[in-house]
């Protein structure tokens, strides 16, 4: 049920009290950190719209939707939030205007990193309400670079332009007995990699385990995409995941869920998102390394993160961006490095 002060938005839609939504106060110390990050590299959170970050990235209470509309340019001047996800591009195509929009509001330096439709990557219809008479049928459009091209693909890059970071091509989570056969989607998605237009990163971020193999790894390699890595129960720690693919073009990470819960448990635990409940040292300390890794070699990180990794994800962007400094700091004379 909408709350009081939602009813009484709707009437009054474009009122300038509500419309206008500033940035949080930065401390000085966030601003070190900001500073001290790698030029490459590029942290974000998974979505902008909750109100639970008032006073951290936005400088009052406000509603989702009025978040959802106007909410991103106060985010985009936090100085450790250089990038966001977009997310409802994977349940329908966004249109070229649309990504416009969004690039129009932020600095230059700032990337998305977008899904994909999901159409790309389901071989069936699931059995879901949105789907309707669909569900359980063949999808046409399954790995279809004709269909990503046109309504995936190009506005993102069009819309975007410098701002486009990273498409990333999501797998669902798939029970052992439907998934596809590892050798034979490594070979289409290889072909789906290839057909699509240059100039774009593409990752692709996988929730089934047994996929994480030797021949998808290939196939992403021949391709010049990356592995979108994950922080996800379904999946293994982000240094196995890493290891396979010591070629990739970049950094792509996304921090999804902490622990063994669920989204809904998560949601439940962690709302209204502004503290961190459940500290994961390990996955922050492994995101850092990595990101190391890659500023060494001179390539970029693009990393997200939910809120339901540890209860509130700009603050988790806070304290990876620490992690990251002092991964990227020398011992000192006659200490030995960790």
């Amino acid at each position: 049920m909408a709350s009081s002060r939602e009813a009484q938005l709707s009437f009054f839609p474009e009122h300038e009290r509500w419309r206008r939504v500033g940035p949080a106060t930065v401390d000085d110390a966030t601003r070190q950190l900001a500073e001290r990050l790698p030029g490459g590299v590029y942290l974000g959170t998974s979505s902008w719209s909750f109100p639970g970050w008032s006073g951290i990235v936005y400088d009052r209470e406000a509603t989702t939707n009025l978040l959802a509309r106007h909410g991103l340019a106060a985010y985009a001047q936090h100085p450790l939030l250089r990038a966001v996800g977009i997310d409802r591009s994977y349940y329908a195509p966004l249109a070229e205007e649309a990504y416009r929009a969004y690039a129009e509001v932020v600095p230059e330096g700032f990337r998305f990193l977008a899904k994909g439709q999901d159409v790309c990557t389901l071989e069936r219809f699931p059995s879901h309400p949105r789907f309707g008479a669909r569900a359980g049928e063949p999808n046409p459009h399954y790995l279809d670079p004709a269909y990503a091209s046109d309504q995936v693909v190009a506005p993102f890059a069009a819309g975007l332009g410098r701002r486009a970071g990273v498409l990333v091509f999501q797998f669902t989570p798939q029970r052992t007995s439907e998934a596809e056969p590892i050798g034979a989607l490594a070979v289409r998605l290889h072909r789906f990699l290839e057909a699509l237009p240059k100039g774009v990163l593409y990752a692709v971020e996988i929730r089934h385990e047994p996929w994480l193999s030797d021949a998808y790894a290939e196939a992403l390699d021949a391709a010049g995409a990356a592995p979108c890595l994950t922080v996800h129960p379904s999946m293994p720690g982000l240094a196995e995941q890493a290891a396979r693919f010591p070629r990739a073009p970049a950094l792509v990470a996304r921090w999804n869920l902490g622990g063994r819960r669920r989204y809904e448990q998560a949601k439940e635990r962690y709302a209204p998102f502004d503290r961190i409940v459940d500290p994961d040292v390990s996955s922050r300390g492994a995101l850092a390394g990595l990101v190391a890794s890659a500023t060494a070699s001179g390539r970029p990180s693009f990393i997200t993160i939910n809120n339901k990794a540890e209860g509130s994800a700009p603050l988790s962007v806070r304290q990876l961006a620490a992690a990251i400094g002092e991964a990227a700091t020398p011992p000192a004379a006659g200490e030995e490095a960790p």
